[in-house]
């Protein structure tokens, strides 16, 4: 990756070191690489944009548990913009249909084998067109069942059980996919669990104190595995 992503990529040894300690004062925004979550505007019609209170709160989360050096708000980004090198999580979320231009794909797949993470969360609804545009992304490579013993399940917080469920959708257990390049966790997908309605304001979902909870440890999980993990 280039810009933010070549320097969490130098960094990495240090970042899980620091990422899995409790953060006893505020990083120094000036010392350190500066690190956030760019939510994926894809086309397609659907809602992209949904959830707008998930990422700031799960980036307070990571703020405040960790000593990662995270921003206070996300990054709308584009598959097509420069912006997307200078974020290593990218989160994807919707209801609706997600498409991608032959370019587009190119590009995803380029980013994600330079070291990008990208967590793909249905929001009910865009489960069909994902796996469909997934699959385009990598015909070689396809989606898997996260084993349980998988460190995005243990690193800061232990998820025996794997994701947590925290709304209903069809009453199917909740999942986690993923693409694997070679030892590499490199795409999540998180099925049947719709994470980001769990990191929203409590007042958005009503979801009880637990569930909101346990939505905010799996999403700290997830970006402190993305940035460790880069090559």
């Amino acid at each position: 990756m280039s810009g933010g992503g070549r320097a969490v990529g130098r960094a990495g040894g240090l970042i899980l070191l620091l990422a899995v300690l409790p953060s006893a004062r505020p990083p120094d925004p000036r010392s350190a690489v500066s690190l956030t979550v760019g939510r994926l505007h894809y086309d397609g019609g659907g809602d992209w944009y949904a959830g707008p209170s998930a990422l700031p709160n799960l980036l307070a989360a990571i703020r405040q548990r960790t000593a990662l050096p995270v921003a206070e708000r996300e990054r709308v980004v584009t598959l097509t913009g420069p912006e997307l090198w200078d974020v290593p999580y990218l989160y994807m979320t919707g209801h609706g249909n997600v498409h991608f231009s032959d370019e587009e794909l190119t590009l995803l797949r380029r980013w994600i084998e330079q070291g990008g993470f990208l967590h793909a969360d249905d929001d009910y609804g865009m489960d069909k067109s994902f796996r469909r545009e997934i699959a385009r992304v990598f015909p070689d490579h396809p989606l898997v069942e996260v084993p349980l013993s998988h460190p995005i399940y243990h690193l800061v917080y232990d998820f025996p059980r794997g994701i947590p469920k925290i709304h209903e959708h069809d009453g199917l257990p909740a999942q986690g996919f993923g693409i694997f390049l070679g030892d590499r966790l490199a795409v999540y997908y998180s099925y049947q669990t719709d994470l980001g309605d769990g990191w929203e304001d409590p007042d958005v979902h009503h979801d009880p104190p637990e569930l909101h909870e346990a939505a905010l440890r799996m999403g700290v999980n997830l970006f402190t595995y993305a940035v460790s993990s880069v090559r």
